[in-house]
């Protein structure tokens, strides 16, 4: 299975963590991938910005800690614990 790792040092906001992805995954439909983590959750589904069956390793998550004071990183969690179709792993 391929791994496709997106690196998040240096990500200081949600609009860096998306082009981060992005850049990295480079998924099918990517222009229509709204860029929140309700898209995101949908395109794991097969929706836009579906990066392909792979395993997705989101390194140094640390530094998405600080976005919406944690919050965002917990969400995180959560779409990667119900991922069905795609591996997400957050080092």
């Amino acid at each position: 299975m391929r791994i496709v790792t997106i690196d998040c040092l240096g990500v200081g906001s949600e609009s860096e963590f998306w082009k981060a992805y992005l850049s990295a995954s480079r998924p099918e439909g990517a222009g229509f991938l709204g860029r929140n983590l309700d898209a995101f959750r949908d395109a794991l589904q097969g929706g836009p910005g579906w990066p392909g069956e792979c395993t997705l390793r989101f390194t140094n998550t640390a530094t998405v800690e600080p976005l919406r004071d944690g919050a965002f990183l917990r969400a995180l969690r959560d779409i990667a614990n119900e991922s069905q179709n795609v591996r997400i792993e957050l080092i």
